[in-house]
Formats: C-alpha cells, structure tokens, sequence
C-alpha cells in the first residue's frame, strides 16, 4: 500500500513537472525555430552566442527557487511554523538583489558582454540586442522561477505547469507574430521570449487569491545566515545551469576555430535540442524535490531513497527513446532548423547530433542525484556532482578531445563528461547512504 502510494505521489509531481519544463524549455527552442526561419544562419549564430546569458539568469532563478523552497518543505515536515514565511520572504529579497545586478550590466555593459562572447561584426548587433533585452527581462525570469517552485511545493504541481506551458505557448505565438507579420527581427525573438515569464505570473497570481497557502511576504530583518542556506540548498541547479552556458562559450570558441560560424550555428542546433532533453530530467528532478524534502524532515529515508529509484528508472527509460529518435532521425531534427538548406551545416549537425545524444543517460541520472542530495541537505556531495558535470570536466575534457580528433572529439565531450560524473555521483550516493544506515 505504502509503495503504491509513493508511486502515485511521484508520478503525479513528476509527470506536471516535466510537461511544465518541456513548456518552460521551448522559450529558447522557439526562438531557435523562428529566427533560423526569419535570420537564417547569421540569427542562428547570433542566438547560440546568446544563449549562455540565459542560462546564468535561468540558473540563478532556480537556485532561489529551488533554494527556497527545500528550506520550506524541510520546515514544513518538522513543524509549522514561520519558518515557511522566513523561507519565502529571505528568497524574494534575494530575487530582488540578483535582478538589480543582471538589469545593470544589460543597461551599462551589453557591448563589452557581446565582445567578450566572441561575436563578430556580421552577427555583432543581433548578439547585443538579444542580450541587452534578455538581461532587462531578468526579474521577469528569476521571480517566475521563485513563484513556480514555491507553488509547486505547497501542494499545486498542477498550476505551476499551468503557467509554464501557458508562457511557452504565448511565447511561440509572440515570435510568430513578432518576427514574420510585424517583421521585428532579433528584437522581436528576445522581446516575445521576455514577456513569456511575466505571462506565467500572471497565472501564477491566481494561487494568491486563495487564503489556503502556506507562505506569505513578512516584514523581518534579513538575516544573513537563512539566506547563506537557501544559496546554498539550491547551489546545485545554478552551478548546472550556469555550466551549461560555461560549457556553450568554450564550446564555440573551439568551434569557431575549427568550422567558423557555420560551426556555431550547427552546435547552436544540438544545444538547443540539448536544453529540451535535459528540462525533461531537471523537471523529474524537480518532481522529485518536495516529496524527498519532505521525506527527509520526516527521518524517512528509506521512502526517500524509493523515489530515487523511480526517478532513475524513468531516466533510463526516457534516455533510449530519446536516442532512439536522434539517432534514427538526426536528418529530420537538423532539417526543421536549417532553413537555407546549407550543406556543410546539416554534415555537422547529424554528424554532431549521435555521438552527442549518447551522453543523454548519464546527465540525467547525474541531474536527479544532485537535486536528490541537496534535497536531502546534502549540499556538499550536490555541489560536487553539479561542478564536476560542468566545467571542472567538461572544458579540459573539450580542449584534449578536440585537439586529438577535431570536431569527433569534441562532440565526445558531453558523454565522456557525464558518463564520469555519474560514476562519482553514485560512490557519493552509497557512501552517504551507508552512513544513514548505519545510524539507524
């Protein structure tokens, strides 16, 4: 009976959460789809050179967030108390800290940003643009984040994938509408991509009318320590995010040497299939994340270590169809966003696309340990598997593969990466759980 209805809690959180992600994920998909109708390759460039600033803010949305939110989950199974008040207030406050920085360096440091990313002077002012008003959109982002995982942990998975998948849908509308009949260009792709959070939160708001919600806004002094702890409990998922955009600029700083711009816009394409695949694994993490937070304030870590396993198993499952669908249609997945048919463009992509996806299984797994470790307040062993899956392995591992095998080696890099972090993850997990037991 027990098994039964931890099965049932997991499907249900997991499943909304994944169909939220999926949602959330087609921010960035959307615009790869359009502006490589609308800007061709240069747009396609320009976009993936982009891409990284997303993932920095996206990144810091989640870690506030997710943060957050195990701080108020772990509080709510011990006791109700003003702990989940605290929880939420200190993570606003935080939210208002991080926007003001990113809104400042788009007002003030847009240009140098672009440079640095490596742009040229062909793709140089669709880059700024993207990013400038990416950047002014930052609280738009960070705030969504925060309100979807708070929501989603006060017992309303379903609202919160409600609202991401009503701002993705809006956002694949705005970008049709923006780019082709008003003829906006790249302003047009960021712009459409921008009001797509504030779209979710005004979804969101509906949670607020009801009087049944168990966080709330308070006036308290900010103590520095619970704000230490909610960096901290959600320092996993920024670090994989921020990676992920870490793991971009190098990756096209070796591209560019190697293939040039059309290079860039080939991984621009993988990278973005990329992020579809790994929102489907964060968004089983993510399911997860309550039910084992919750779990754990209740000293129940055997039920804990059960949703484990059905999220493995899920990982698993997921992956080979995954594969399965790159690898036999690696064509049709580069075609939809090579609208020039440009030759030497498709060659990389498919060429890149199968050996890249063979990494797929082990990020997932890799995903679903760290949000499980720090869910479980272990925070250092989620840190570790977060840095080690991003740029402690995978630029060095980037740099030798691509010297010994060019642009074969460097498409190896994604799996070689995970496949190790995997394997560090799982003695973690062991050690760890040998150590629980051992109390018991």
């Amino acid at each position: 009976m027990k098994d039964t209805k931890y099965f049932n809690e997991f499907i249900k959180y997991t499943l909304l959460n994944i169909m939220g992600m999926l949602g959330l994920s087609c921010y960035i998909l959307a615009d790869t789809f359009f502006v490589s109708k609308g800007l061709g390759s240069r747009g396609l460039t320009a976009l993936n050179l982009a891409i990284p600033v997303y993932n920095f803010i996206h990144g810091t949305g989640l870690m506030l967030g997710i943060g957050g939110a195990t701080r108020y989950s772990i509080s709510m199974g011990t006791t109700k108390n003003k702990g989940s008040d605290t929880s939420f207030t200190n993570t606003v406050f935080l939210g208002f800290i991080m926007s003001a920085i990113y809104v400042s360096i788009g007002l003030f440091l847009s240009q140098s940003l672009t440079c640095a990313l490596g742009a040229d002077e062909s793709v140089f002012h669709m880059t700024n643009t993207y990013l400038k008003v990416l950047l002014l959109f930052a609280p738009a982002f960070i705030f969504n984040d925060i309100l979807i995982c708070f929501i989603r942990n006060d017992g309303n998975p379903k609202l919160s994938m409600i609202a991401m998948i009503t701002g993705s849908m809006s956002n694949i509308l705005l970008d049709y509408i923006f780019i082709f009949p008003l003829n906006m260009g790249i302003f047009g792709a960021v712009f459409a991509t921008g009001l797509a959070p504030v779209i979710s939160m005004l979804i969101l708001s509906t949670f607020f009318i009801r009087k049944k919600h168990n966080f709330h806004l308070f006036k308290c002094r900010i103590p520095l320590l619970p704000c230490f702890r909610i960096a901290v409990s959600g320092f996993s998922s920024f670090i994989t995010e921020v990676s992920s955009g870490i793991v971009i600029i190098v990756f096209n700083i070796i591209i560019l040497k190697l293939e040039g711009n059309t290079g860039v816009a080939a991984y621009g394409i993988i990278a973005n299939l990329s992020l579809v695949v790994i929102a489907i694994y964060t968004g089983i993490a993510q399911g997860i994340q309550p039910i084992v937070s919750r779990f754990y304030g209740q000293s129940q870590m055997a039920a804990a270590r059960k949703i484990l396993k059905y999220a493995t198993a899920m990982v698993i499952i997921i992956s080979a169809a995954i594969y399965a669908a790159v690898s036999l249609k690696s064509s049709f997945f580069v075609g939809v966003f090579n609208s020039e048919n440009d030759l030497s463009l498709q060659l990389i992509a498919e060429h890149g696309i199968k050996l890249y996806f063979i990494g797929a299984v082990f990020a997932g797994i890799n995903i679903v340990l760290s949000i499980y470790f720090s869910s479980t307040d272990h925070a250092k062993p989620s840190i570790t598997v977060a840095l080690l899956r991003g740029f402690i392995l995978n630029i060095p591992i980037a740099f030798i593969l691509s010297y010994l095998g060019n642009m074969t080696g460097l498409w190896l890099t994604f799996p070689a990466a995970e496949f190790i972090t995997m394997l560090a993850g799982i003695a973690l997990f062991v050690m760890i759980s040998k150590r629980e037991i051992g109390k018991t």
